[in-house]
């Protein structure tokens, strides 16, 4: 495709004219939340000052955790906006499901693709070697992203991670979902959006899921893939294509299309106790 039709393919701003809305609904969401949760907030995993967490949790001890990545196409967006994530999961009328991690990282341009991923990495392994004094049970981690996140989401589940640290164990990642997920960087880097991640063709294909799986050894672990039925068809198109290949590598695959969802309005789904995407993580917690 040429750079125009990308641009218009990737520009989910532009594809929703009304996404104001929906951002303005996550804030206001998150902030209730904040007030309401049992919460500890801005919490380090590295020495970037964006490499924090918010940590909200159950009454009960030793739950599973969840972890959320935000979207934002690796350069824009805050984990304070994503805090009602958590409602889905800790909140009593949610079950007491697990306790929700909402992370930031770097952004572009400041930070690189490789440089992004690698934070994501380091996030993961701090929060397994610190489930104990954090209170949740380390060999029970998820992990769950939307847009951007959907495609850390998808790293995280790739990643080997004893070559991360040699005591971490090999699924240390035990599922996740993928949500509005980017699994081939390529086209990323022929529309807009490259003017400020600027990567190269080897950065984009060493950073990009579906070029990672032919070379990945090992048990994958069950992922989730949704998009909004109202999303553009490079999104559609994206996750059809990653799902095919994760799948023909022997990963267990459950597919969502969210009726009536577009970019941003699918990203409440998961606070939503009865939708799919929040009942899949919910399955593989049990």
């Amino acid at each position: 495709m040429d750079r125009e039709t990308l641009d218009r393919l990737y520009n989910n701003r532009a594809a929703v004219p009304n996404h104001q809305q929906d951002i303005d609904r996550w804030e206001a969401a998150s902030r209730l939340t904040r007030e309401r949760a049992l919460c500890r907030l801005d919490l380090p995993y590295g020495a970037h000052p964006r490499e924090s967490f918010d940590l909200f949790t159950t009454a009960e001890p030793n739950r599973p955790l969840l972890v959320f990545i935000h979207g934002g196409y690796w350069q824009a967006l805050d984990k304070s906006w994503f805090s009602f994530v958590a409602d889905g999961f800790t909140m009593p009328a949610a079950g007491g499901l697990a306790n929700v991690a909402v992370l930031n990282y770097p952004l572009a341009p400041e930070a690189d693709m490789d440089r992004i991923v690698a934070s994501i990495r380091r996030a993961l392994v701090w929060l397994w070697r610190e489930a104990a004094p954090l209170g949740f049970d380390p060999n029970r981690i998820y992990v769950t992203g939307h847009s951007a996140g959907g495609h850390l989401t998808a790293i995280a589940a790739l990643t080997d991670w004893t070559a991360q640290d040699g005591a971490a164990p090999v699924d240390l990642v035990k599922g996740g979902v993928a949500i509005s997920g980017l699994y081939d960087l390529l086209p990323i880097r022929s529309c807009y959006l490259n003017d400020r991640l600027r990567m190269t063709g080897p950065v984009a294909i060493r950073n990009s899921p579906q070029f990672m799986l032919p070379f990945h050894h090992g048990g994958l672990p069950p992922l989730a893939f949704a998009v909004g039925s109202d999303e553009t068809a490079a999104f559609h198109g994206q996750q059809h294509d990653f799902v095919k290949a994760y799948a023909e590598r022997g990963g267990q695959v459950t597919e969502v299309t969210a009726p009536g969802m577009h970019h941003f309005s699918i990203v409440h789904e998961l606070a939503r106790p009865d939708s799919q995407i929040r009942s899949a993580l919910a399955a593989m917690m049990r």
